[in-house]
């Protein structure tokens, strides 16, 4: 299945709501007590989700052109980012490879959907692009093993986890510089498993303005989707929807020569064979300071 959330631009009181995919229509499957894609792999799992999918009255779409299409899971209890985990893009970065994952947390704020605008903040000049495999948990997790890791994932999607490199490197910690408000894109929907390639035949793309400046497969990542799982597992509850981003290739914008950041009118995409493409135009964030309304 191909799982979005999504608000119906057509509806007299437009609100948020998630379904499936069928072709380019959408199933709505949100009901008065299961509102959120989060809260239905919470109480029924991928399982309850395609039982009640495959009963849903499938004459009664939308089009996916008459929505704006929202982060999948549009509030995760946990986004958990890994850094540095493919060979060359530690080896651009000039460090070394890491010996346990390097992790960092983003808030879902961070984040918008599929074709919305990521906004560049007028506090830097170095917004950067990130292209990254996405995993969502299906089951609460604690402690798994990489043996049984993949039992725990419910899915797929591309993320954006762009990055202000020089507010990422204020101090040791990243959060600062991963954290602007709608910096990073997520969507457009979550691939379940079942339909999904194995990670590790998913070829990452990212495209700026057309043109591919990464590319790498997951079966270059230092640590493995199932080592990503048992690791954060044994730290943190994993809850249904929260979503893991996994690492991205190099290629990055700081470590070219001259560094190429993202800029107002950059298109930037997310390709991943097997999941589907991610794309979002670049806006400079309109500010104005206290002072100024007064």
């Amino acid at each position: 299945m191909r799982l979005v959330s999504y608000v119906d631009r057509t509806s007299a009181e437009p609100k948020s709501s998630y379904g499936m995919m069928v072709g380019e229509r959408i199933v709505d499957l949100a009901t008065p007590t299961v509102k959120t894609l989060r809260d239905a792999l919470a109480t029924e799992g991928i399982a309850g989700i395609e039982r009640r999918a495959m009963a849903a009255d499938a004459s009664s779409t939308i089009s996916i052109n008459d929505v704006t299409l929202l982060p999948p899971i549009t509030e995760p209890h946990k986004i958990l980012c890994v850094g540095l985990n493919y060979f060359l893009h530690a080896q651009e970065a000039g460090m070394s490879v890491p010996s346990s994952p390097s992790v960092f947390v983003r808030f879902s704020s961070s984040f918008v959907g599929h074709r919305e605008f990521v906004v560049r903040p007028p506090e830097s000049e170095q917004f950067d692009y990130e292209a990254e495999l996405a995993v969502v948990i299906g089951r609460v997790a604690r402690r798994v093993s990489e043996a049984e890791a993949m039992d725990y994932v419910a899915g797929y999607s591309c993320i954006a986890e762009n990055s202000v490199r020089d507010w990422q490197r204020h101090s040791a910690q990243a959060t600062p510089g991963k954290n602007f408000v709608n910096s990073g894109a997520f969507g457009p929907w979550l691939v379940t498993r079942d339909e999904a390639p194995n990670y590790e035949k998913m070829t990452i793309v990212g495209r700026l303005n057309g043109e591919i400046v990464q590319q790498d497969t997951g079966a270059n990542m230092i640590f493995p989707v199932p080592s990503l799982v048992a690791y954060l597992s044994t730290f943190t509850e994993l809850l249904p929807g929260d979503v893991i981003a996994t690492g991205t290739p190099a290629g990055v914008g700081m470590s070219r020569k001259p560094p190429r950041y993202l800029r107002e009118g950059d298109v930037f995409e997310v390709s991943i064979s097997g999941i589907g493409e991610l794309q979002n135009p670049v806006r400079n964030e309109f500010y104005t300071s206290r002072g100024d309304d007064e």
